[in-house]
């Protein structure tokens, strides 16, 4: 029979270490989002983490993706935001920097990032990190395999074979592209996928360094050249928006869509059948670089009110890992910046190729951090070019115009 003393010493450890259970598993740790899409996948690997750290217990918090910005900077404003937070880059990252930590300094990992994707969370106004950066995107053409092999058809590597091949697509039944302009910001992407062809690898960094502005022949000959894609867009593309040009290219009414990488996962869960692939946007003259237009979509940041930094701090130091980043790339078909990652969905895959000849997604990278917003005016402007109320001549003299209210190198 056990000893009383040696029962009581056996009570008292089984009494302690469930204490010591009951405290660890206290640490609840909010994370807030925007990707309402991604719940499942992020709740499998917060629970992988979890089972790791058994004193932390995280809750995936998703909003609605039109009204996160407004939510999270009230939320952060009022001490009520989440511990570890989804924040997008940019000029919407630099308006809630105030509420976010640095963390170019608590995460050793950012040291190893590249330079790009780290300038989308570092705020100019002292260079300092906020976020480790999550996710890359691209603007491409997306084709149906199928189309393009009933017709015969190879992917156009110039814009005449472009104009060519779309010509063969409408003469065949087909709707050649998708796209409208319905949805404002789509219209920003449209130019993003085909305009850096024609504008150039070089014209980024001479804007920024205020040798040209938005009146440059190379900008405003890429915007009429968009002009000459009218014939080959939707029957009535004025009306014609973000979802409803998704569904027509799904269902294989339209052969082509100009969109982001980010639809990948959309087209499949929009039609699991759906034969596709992707393409950069055609070359000007053949033996020319086909160019795409990059940019980094957002990062995880910890918020400063967080009364559970350090675990939130380990949290996001692990959201910096190549294991988290196969992860994103493997689970949310997204292509990671972090080293050491690989794409292994052959779409995936083919455009990480292709962000090697990319070029930055000029309005988002350069001019949405003040107001006018250099988006704002091109998305607004696009569908009266479209409709001939107004020449890409005006486009690039109003939007320089805009942006020189701010914009130093433009106002000489």
């Amino acid at each position: 029979m056990m000893a009383k003393s040696t029962t009581k010493r056996l009570l008292l450890i089984t009494l302690v270490l469930s204490l010591v259970g009951f405290g660890l598993a206290q640490t609840k740790l909010t994370f807030w989002s925007w990707r309402t899409e991604d719940v499942d996948e992020y709740n499998e690997i917060i629970a992988g983490y979890e089972a790791e750290h058994p004193g932390v217990d995280i809750e995936f918090q998703a909003y609605e993706t039109s009204t996160y910005q407004t939510v999270l900077s009230a939320a952060l404003s009022a001490g009520e935001a989440g511990d570890i937070v989804h924040v997008r880059a940019y000029g919407n990252f630099e308006t809630i920097a105030d509420f976010l930590l640095p963390l170019d300094d608590q995460v050793p990992a950012l040291a190893d990032f590249p330079r790009l994707a780290l300038d989308g969370e570092r705020r100019r106004s002292d260079g300092r990190v906020y976020a480790v950066p999550f996710a890359s995107q691209t603007l491409v053409v997306y084709y149906n395999t199928d189309i393009f092999s009933e017709l015969g058809l190879a992917p156009p590597e110039t814009w005449d074979e472009f104009l060519s091949t779309a010509q063969t697509i409408k003469d065949n039944g087909y709707i050649p592209l998708a796209n409208g302009t319905a949805t404002t910001w789509m219209n920003e992407v449209f130019m993003g996928v085909f305009g850096p062809n024609f504008y150039g690898a070089e014209f980024f960094d001479d804007i920024m360094a205020g040798e040209a502005d938005f009146t440059d022949a190379r900008f405003t000959g890429a915007l009429e050249k968009l002009l000459e894609l009218r014939p080959y867009m939707t029957p009535d593309f004025e009306g014609i928006d973000y979802a409803t040009a998704q569904n027509l290219f799904a269902n294989g009414l339209a052969a082509m869509f100009a969109g982001g990488s980010w639809e990948i996962a959309n087209f499949r869960d929009l039609n699991p059948d759906l034969n596709f692939d992707l393409m950069p946007g055609p070359a000007a003259e053949a033996g020319q670089p086909q160019l795409v237009s990059w940019f980094l979509d957002g990062g995880y940041a910890v918020n400063a009110a967080s009364p559970n930094q350090e675990e939130a701090l380990e949290f996001v130091r692990f959201l910096a890992t190549q294991e988290f980043g196969q992860q994103l790339t493997d689970m949310l078909q997204n292509i990671s910046p972090i080293p050491g990652v690989v794409s292994t969905d052959p779409l995936l895959a083919k455009v990480a190729e292709l962000n090697q000849t990319s070029t930055p997604y000029i309005m988002l990278v350069g001019f949405r951090y003040e107001t006018p917003s250099g988006s704002v005016m091109m998305q607004e402007r696009l569908p009266g070019m479209f409709a001939g109320e107004i020449t890409p001549e005006q486009v690039g003299s109003e939007v320089t115009e805009g942006i020189a209210t701010y914009f130093a190198p433009f106002q000489n």
